[in-house]
């Protein structure tokens, strides 16, 4: 009986220790995650073509990347100083992207000057997160 409850106490001691993830790590996994959703966002607007591409379309993904930009803001503060500032520095430049392709998204123009500005905005997006979030090592 005794050495029944004490290998039950070690295997939960066990189970816990190795669930035991720090908030820096789940921080990281965090931002690794929603890097990883940003990358895919980018990619599908940018396999949009000027005769496919829509505002709806546009708008779906790039509330995902909203969505995707607070969740590695929410994380940034348990992020490792260093991490953090680069982190921070990319989630600022890209947001800031973002918001001009949303509106660029949502300005009133005629359909073909809107698909125009959209395929160019999606390409300036795309190049944006090679130069900010692509750089953040997620490895």
């Amino acid at each position: 009986m005794r050495f029944a409850t004490t290998s039950a106490v070690l295997l939960a001691s066990i189970a816990v220790a190795a669930c035991g993830e720090s908030s820096q790590d789940k921080a990281q996994t965090q931002v690794c995650n929603a890097r990883a959703d940003i990358s895919k966002q980018v990619d599908e607007l940018k396999g949009m073509t000027p005769a496919t591409i829509t505002a709806d379309a546009a708008s779906k993904n790039l509330s995902a990347i909203r969505g995707d930009l607070q969740r590695i803001g929410d994380a940034q503060a348990d992020l490792a100083d260093d991490r953090r500032q680069q982190v921070q520095q990319a989630n600022q430049e890209f947001a800031a992207k973002v918001k001009s392709v949303l509106g660029q998204v949502f300005r009133s123009t005629s359909a073909g000057d809107a698909k125009s500005e959209l395929t160019t905005a999606v390409q300036q997006l795309a190049d944006t997160y090679e130069q900010t979030y692509a750089r953040v090592d997620c490895s």
